[in-house]
């Protein structure tokens, strides 16, 4: 099975505190999603909900073509305020394991993405990665950091 690896990095202007209790909170995500994939948090959460080891998060999303499907997740280690991994246990993906990042520096939070997938089917997944799925994960990404900028602000030291 062929595995690929991207990595994003953005800085916030806000604190550490400030940054963890957003990120933590599973309903946060559809606010940095693109609305067109239709994503949808089906766990019984609510606000105050935090991520936590052994965590299962469930969804519904239309990753391609507007086809729903559902899509599964298990928090796997946390780290306060440090780090936090999530990793898929029903979905569209062969693998998918993501790591998030929190590091504090001057003026606000360096955050890291390390995300490492494989698609399943063979060449067929290494052709559908090389011609559309990797491009749709890196609009998911560039979506995503314009929506924290516009919730939080441009870090600009």
């Amino acid at each position: 099975m062929k595995t690929y690896r991207l990595q994003f990095e953005q800085k916030l202007p806000i604190p550490l505190a400030e940054t963890w209790d957003f990120f933590t909170s599973p309903l946060n995500l559809a606010k940095i999603t693109p609305a067109n994939m239709g994503f949808t948090v089906t766990s019984p959460y609510d606000a105050q909900s935090k991520v936590y080891p052994g965590m299962i998060i469930t969804y519904k999303i239309k990753p391609l073509f507007g086809i729903s499907m559902d899509w599964m997740t298990e928090i796997t280690h946390v780290k306060d305020q440090d780090y936090f991994v999530d990793e898929q246990r029903f979905g569209p993906y062969a693998l998918w394991h993501h790591e998030h990042h929190f590091k504090e520096i001057d003026g606000g939070v360096h955050m890291t993405d390390i995300l490492n997938y494989a698609i399943p089917y063979g060449v067929i997944g290494r052709l559908s990665n090389a011609l559309l799925v990797r491009k749709e994960i890196l609009k998911i990404f560039a979506h995503r950091e314009k929506a924290i900028n516009e919730i939080f602000g441009v870090y600009r030291r």
